[in-house]
């Protein structure tokens, strides 16, 4: 079986839209303030509840700041995922317990855990049920319980949705939709171009001195 201990690109995409992405903090199911891609003062700084309000007036700014703290979170979803899980994971399976991680937290204490480190997946998918509160997350449980057993990822675009001051989300439509190849190149932004090279600077010219000095050693030698 191909293992792996990284979420995988179709993975990152998955998660991404069980997000969504909201450029400006906004309050969740929870009243819990959050920002971009599931960020919340949980994960670490920023703290949402702290950031200005609203959809920013510059959305694409919103939008990369927004993968940049995914990005940050996700890597440390992923660290606690593989402390709690003893056992090789295909990467289908390892993406479907990084997306429940990532919106539960629960990883450590989840039955599902038991089950995947005893050795069985078929306990260990239905169990990813057990975590469904609030009901309107139980489509994002049975999605992830169907990636960890089949591989079966969601595809199609991503929205990007608007927010209010007071951190309402407009779901009614999104102001944007991210193609799949969008979103993964927020997730791998250009690295800064090298600052260039001061130019060479000529080296100073002997002195007379030095020359002279050289053109005796050199008669000397002759001698």
């Amino acid at each position: 079986m191909q293992t792996t201990t990284r979420t995988t690109d179709r993975g990152q995409l998955a998660l991404i839209r069980h997000e969504g992405i909201v450029p400006g903090p906004y309050l969740d199911v929870k009243n819990i303030w959050t920002f971009g891609i599931g960020h919340t003062a949980e994960a670490g700084p920023p703290d949402p509840a702290t950031m200005p309000r609203g959809t920013p007036a510059d959305a694409q700014a919103g939008i990369r700041e927004a993968f940049r703290l995914f990005r940050s979170d996700l890597a440390a979803y992923e660290a606690e995922v593989r402390r709690a899980v003893k056992v090789p994971l295909a990467p289908h399976e390892f993406d479907a317990l990084v997306s429940f991680h990532y919106n539960t937290g629960g990883i450590a204490k989840a039955a599902l855990t038991r089950h995947v480190n005893a050795g069985d997946r078929q306990a260990a998918a239905d169990a990813f049920l057990n975590w469904r509160r609030p009901a309107s997350i139980i489509p994002r449980r049975e999605s992830e319980r169907d990636l960890f057993r089949y591989g079966r990822y969601p595809s199609g675009s991503i929205p990007v949705w608007s927010v209010d001051r007071n951190g309402r989300v407009d779901f009614s439509r999104p102001i944007r939709r991210l193609t799949e190849a969008e979103a993964l190149a927020f997730m791998r932004p250009k690295p800064a171009p090298p600052a260039p090279l001061a130019p060479k600077q000529p080296e100073p010219p002997a002195s007379w001195l030095a020359w002279l000095a050289a053109v005796f050693a050199n008669l000397t030698r002759r001698a």
